[in-house]
This record gives C-alpha cells, sequence and structure tokens, in this order.
C-alpha cells in the first residue's frame, strides 16, 4: 500500500501492513463486538502503556457502554526486537478493578508473557469478575505461555512491527499505520 499523503513513509520503514483505514474500520468492529459482550456490566479498559495507549484511545471511543479507563506500565523489550522474558512493572501499585469487568488493551500479543503476567497479577491481587483481553495485533507464533486474545485486530506473521503504538528503541510510534521495518535498521 503507498503511504498516505499526510503521512510519508518515513526512513526506516519497509512497508505499510494495515494503513490507517483499514485499522480504523477493524478498531471498529472490534468496539461493536466488546460493547454487545459486555452491556450491562461494570467494564474498566486497562492500557498496557506504552504501546496500547494509542489502540486504546481510538477502541474506546468505539465501545458505547458506560466505562472506566486505567492504565499499568510495564517493560518486556528492554529496547530490543524480541521479549526478554522478564517482565518488569514499573508503577508501584495496580488499579483497582475489584468487583469489575477488565479488559487489558495491547498493541501486540507476541510471546505472552508480558499479558499473562499482568493478567495473573490482576487476578491475583485486584479481585476483578473476569479479565479478557484486546490486542490490535497478534503474532502467529508457538507462545512460551498458554494465553489467547479474545478481541484481535488482525494477525500477522512474527516480523518486527512498528507503528500505531509499536515502537523499535522508543521511535516510530506516532505512525497512523503498522508496518515493517528495513533489516537494515534491525541489529
Amino acid at each position: 500500500m503507498p503511504p498516505s499523503p499526510s503521512f510519508p513513509l518515513p526512513q526506516g520503514v519497509d512497508r505499510i501492513l494495515f494503513d490507517a483505514e483499514t485499522i480504523a474500520r477493524r478498531v471498529g468492529e472490534l468496539g461493536a463486538a466488546i460493547t454487545g459482550d459486555f452491556l450491562g456490566k461494570p467494564l474498566t479498559v486497562v492500557a498496557i502503556l506504552q504501546g496500547g495507549a494509542l489502540f486504546m484511545a481510538d477502541l474506546i471511543r468505539r465501545i458505547h457502554l458506560p466505562l472506566q479507563i486505567q492504565s499499568i506500565s510495564v517493560a518486556s523489550y528492554h529496547g530490543g526486537t524480541t521479549s526478554s522474558g522478564t517482565v518488569t512493572f514499573l508503577q508501584n501499585g495496580l488499579p483497582d478493578v475489584s468487583g469489575r469487568h477488565v479488559l487489558l488493551v495491547d498493541d501486540v500479543l507476541d510471546t505472552g508473557r508480558t499479558l499473562h503476567a499482568i493478567r495473573h497479577r490482576l487476578a491475583s491481587e485486584c479481585l476483578p469478575l473476569s479479565i479478557s483481553l484486546a490486542v490490535l495485533l497478534s503474532k502467529r507464533i508457538d507462545r512460551p505461555v498458554p494465553i489467547e486474545a479474545q478481541y484481535v485486530g488482525f494477525e500477522i506473521d512474527g516480523e518486527f512491527v512498528v507503528g500505531y503504538g509499536l515502537d523499535y528503541a522508543g521511535d516510530y510510534r506516532n505512525l497512523p499505520f503498522v508496518g515493517t521495518l528495513s533489516p537494515s535498521i534491525l541489529p
């Protein structure tokens, strides 16, 4: 797909996988499904920072229910292109979700370690009624932990992607599309 005229393809981005219009359409479909599934239930949407923030911002505007918003900050990539296997919680407390249904929102389901660790900690320490997962992207890989998202924007292969909240070393989060990096950029 050609880059948007208002946002040229930046140096280092190899190709666009999903343009802004395709993402917006799919986020609307996910919002409609979530609205139907949580109708009449106390819902708290928890964004996994920083990658899940952009997806969460667009998604909650498409969920037509009263809901609360929280966030949680963790690190697992530590500047690399693959999960380190260690999930570090970067804030002191956890969101208050006791007695509520929780929708964890993240940019990508990769190894699953990060979402598995967050879900386990929230379930054991915060006593929510349920925990569901919504991700913009789910990689088609064998995960070392048993976890699946109930709401998936797109499935992709194992390539490293950037844009729409996804980054490489802190850069590219602001792109309005999801694209792959040129092999020359990656280590």
